[in-house]
């Protein structure tokens, strides 16, 4: 028996916005606070679900971004950096990322404040925050056309494996907003839809809950053709876990469009876990009750 349409109107649905823009707000003051360094400019932006308008009424935790702009990492050779004029600046990011942390430490308290791998975690009166402390990454393409001409993103080390890790949020939402175009406003409810069908199947102990995270989720569907996704949710739902089954999802992209989704890294999905994923999600569309 197929999953009702109700229901998967309901799943579609999006979940409050107002606390994580207050937890937002939070964050932003509680650093305003701070006398920086001359020279030093941040800025501070949600990313995950609730910036993507892909929250669920599940979501709780907000993902804020604290991004360094007075200095940036690339890909540029140490050549090419010269050939452009960039020169070396004193405060980096790890200064950056210590000067969040006392400022988070000393508006918020310590005991509410904890700092991982790789974000802070803030318990603000409104929602907990993860705040990612980062600088900016400027990826050139391989002939440049000028020192302008490049992809933002992300990048920060892993407090626990050192390894530094790129990521980039903007693209992201960038290509987001033009794949809801793309489908007549019906890729985020699709989205959210599948968000909250996979959430059924943790709560039904058909899948573990690290199997399929929302942002590997998010980017599985960004790869599904546009043409699957219609007004029928029940159209869409069939259709599109039928279609990621059928064909070869090794060559699929993140929705920035930058990274692989699958293979060996830390910030990669791997195939086994996308396989169990639809296959979970087909029972659950054929034995539903």
């Amino acid at each position: 028996m197929a999953i009702p349409e109700s229901q998967l109107q309901t799943w579609s649905h999006q979940g409050a916005v107002s606390t994580a823009r207050a937890s937002h707000e939070s964050i932003r003051t509680a650093l305003s606070k701070r006398i920086w360094p001359i020279g030093v400019s941040y800025e501070v932006y949600l990313q995950g679900s609730y910036k993507n308008d892909t929250n669920t009424r599940a979501d709780s935790d907000v993902d804020l971004v604290v991004q360094l702009n007075s200095t940036f990492h690339s890909n540029l050779s140490e050549a090419a950096k010269q050939a452009y004029g960039f020169q070396p600046v004193s405060y980096q990011w790890t200064h950056f990322r210590a000067d969040v942390l006392n400022t988070m430490n000393g508006y918020y308290g310590a005991p509410r404040v904890h700092s991982g791998g790789r974000s802070i975690k803030v318990e603000t009166p409104h929602l907990p925050v993860d705040v990612v402390v980062c600088a900016q990454y400027r990826e050139y393409p391989t002939y440049p056309l000028s020192a302008d001409h490049y992809i933002e993103g992300i990048t920060f080390q892993d407090q626990r494996s050192w390894q530094w890790l790129t990521n980039y949020p903007k693209a992201h939402y960038d290509n987001g907003i033009s794949k809801n175009a793309a489908t007549a406003g019906q890729y985020k409810p699709t989205v959210r839809m599948f968000k909250n069908a996979r959430s059924r199947l943790v709560e039904r102990h058909a899948l573990t809950q690290d199997v399929a995270p929302s942002y590997f989720l998010e980017c599985l569907l960004y790869n599904a053709p546009s043409g699957l996704f219609s007004a029928s949710l029940q159209q869409t739902y069939y259709s599109i876990v039928k279609w990621l089954l059928e064909n070869n999802r090794n060559a699929f992209f993140c929705q920035n469009g930058q990274l692989s989704l699958f293979g060996s890294s830390s910030t990669q999905w791997n195939t086994a876990s996308a396989e169990s994923l639809l296959a979970a999600l087909a029972t659950l569309w054929d034995n539903w009750s």
